[in-house]
C-alpha cells in the first residue's frame, strides 16, 4: 500500500476532519475515496441511474419539426 503526505491549510483540514466524522469513516478513507472518484473512468451510478428519467423528452424527429426553414443568404 503507497503513502503520500500532503500539506494543507488549518481550514481546510478542520473542514476535511468535519467531513470524515460525518461518514465516520478516517480522513485517511475520506480521502482515498475522493481520489478514487475522481480517476474513475466510468458515470458515477448517480447519473447512470438517470438513463430512461424523461419519459416525455421529444424525438429529433419532433424537434426538427418545429424548426422551420432556413432563409435564403445574401450573396457576398
Amino acid at each position: 500500500m503507497g503513502q503520500v503526505t500532503i500539506y494543507i491549510d488549518d481550514d481546510t483540514e478542520k473542514k476535511m476532519a468535519a467531513a470524515a466524522k460525518s461518514m465516520n469513516v478516517s480522513k485517511s478513507k475520506w480521502i482515498t475515496k475522493l481520489i478514487k472518484d475522481e480517476v474513475a473512468n466510468e458515470w458515477p451510478q448517480a447519473v447512470v441511474e438517470l438513463a430512461g428519467a424523461w419519459d416525455a423528452f421529444p424525438s429529433l424527429e419532433e424537434i426538427r419539426a418545429e424548426t422551420g426553414t432556413d432563409n435564403q443568404r445574401e450573396p457576398l
